[in-house]
């Protein structure tokens, strides 16, 4: 069994409208350091497959098919055993 983790944000070239809102707030709470904000999607999948390899193919598969617009957002993908 393994468990999948995956991040998925916007594209550097796409606009972040959440990012800036939190941006905003950030800075009226005076944390004026912060420089930028991006709001993306965190996903854990619990997978049952026999290699790291699988289960690392099926998570691409789950993002590339329903998880992720691979029009506007990128995924990156860690698998852990459990």
């Amino acid at each position: 069994m393994y468990k999948a983790k995956v991040n998925i944000t916007l594209r550097k070239s796409i606009l972040d409208p959440k990012g800036k809102a939190a941006y905003q707030a950030l800075q009226n709470l005076g944390l004026k350091k912060i420089e930028d904000v991006r709001i993306g999607k965190f996903i854990e999948i619990n997978i049952d497959a026999s290699s790291e390899e699988e289960a690392h193919k099926l998570a691409q598969t789950a993002c590339t098919e329903l998880l992720s617009n691979e029009v506007m957002e990128d995924y990156q993908i860690t698998i852990e055993s459990n």
